[in-house]
């Protein structure tokens, strides 16, 4: 098991939840816009959320929106140790750094000892693109051990200036460099993981790289905070982190769709009626199963996991309640679905 640091008033590591995180994609020094996007990153359903600090106008910035945020911030700095000082001074809850690229080791220790002084941990973020050079030729390229040896190098510079509340990440846009990486660092260390895929692409093919990187690793036990990296509007990555955590009853959160894959038998348009179901259903954040079969021949028992759902007949259909006994419907079967479920959600209040 890793250790717990505390990012704000979250734990990260140590057996506690999984912690979703995204990155957002806004000018950091527009602080409306990028407030905007940290509310809807946080309605979306992120524990956490990134934002870049490039200048000293970034780390003003970094007061009011840590201040306003209703999630613990993370700031992503690169080469100037003076603005990840400035960013723990104005109240970031964690620094995302690399601490070779920062300025020696008179640097590194004078943001550690800032960095302990406001009880703010620091992820080292490995990339395959961002390895030392040195470490490159000696391993013949970015293999996993070339990896986990270059986040190890990068914390014992902090742990030589007596900081060890630390996180790691070793990614790569290679779904079995990536998983390698981190199955070794897991053998090799105890610090908390941020998990991820780096540069996986646009929503669709990159979402699939992602769910099998991190869903391996999550199967495997290793992951404590995971990022979908996803090119564009930063939202769908909350949605397939949640996705992948579901999927793996690690994190429960919202509406879980059953749905059959069709076949002849198919007496309703269940694709349809599943996205109006996952589109009228979004802002439930209680956790339900919610299905929707296409016949009563399987769909009764294979729908029985679920706390809610329909199955299609010839002539309407059947609503199933955990519980409860099956009871004909006829009309608007989605409708019918949703009211049922938001009943259900009432119930539970």
């Amino acid at each position: 098991m890793t250790k717990t640091v505390m990012v704000g008033g979250l734990p990260l590591g140590g057996g506690h939840p999984v912690l979703v995180q995204s990155m957002t994609n806004t000018d950091t020094r527009d602080v409306e816009a990028t407030l905007k996007q940290i509310r809807a990153l946080h309605e979306a359903g992120c524990d956490l959320v990134r934002v870049s600090v490039y200048d000293e106008a970034c780390a003003e910035a970094v007061r009011i929106l840590a201040a306003e945020s209703p999630v613990p911030l993370v700031a992503d700095i690169h080469f100037d140790h003076r603005l990840a000082i400035r960013s723990a001074e104005n109240g970031i809850a964690k620094l995302r750094i690399n601490p070779g690229n920062i300025g020696g080791e008179a640097k590194v220790r004078e943001l550690a000892d800032c960095a302990k002084a406001h009880g703010i941990p620091i992820r080292i973020g490995v990339n395959s693109g961002s390895v030392e050079k040195e470490l490159l030729d000696r391993y013949g390229g970015p293999t996993a051990e070339c990896l986990v040896e270059s986040a190890l190098n990068h914390a014992r510079l902090l742990e030589k200036a007596g900081f060890e509340d630390i996180v790691l990440s070793m990614k790569s846009s290679d779904v079995r460099l990536t998983v390698e990486a981190y199955r070794l660092a897991a053998r090799r260390c105890g610090y908390p993981l941020h998990v991820g895929v780096t540069e996986a692409g646009l929503p669709g093919q990159g979402t699939v790289k992602s769910a099998i990187g991190i869903g391996a690793l999550l199967l495997d036990g290793i992951g404590d905070t995971i990022r979908v990296s996803l090119s564009g509007d930063p939202l769908p990555e909350a949605g397939a982190a949640w996705d992948i955590l579901r999927a793996l009853d690690l994190r429960i959160r919202g509406v879980q769709l059953i749905a059959c894959p069709t076949c002849g038998r198919t007496c309703i348009p269940v694709a349809e009626i599943g996205k109006r179901v996952e589109r009228e259903l979004r802002d439930i954040t209680v956790p339900l199963k919610v299905a929707v079969m296409g016949c009563v021949v399987n769909g009764l028992g294979e729908g029985r996991e679920a706390d809610v759902g329909i199955a299609g007949g010839k002539s309407g259909g059947v609503l199933f309640v955990r519980g409860q006994e099956p009871r004909k419907v006829t009309g608007d079967l989605g409708e019918i679905l949703i009211r049922e479920v938001r009943r259900l959600v009432a119930d539970k209040a």
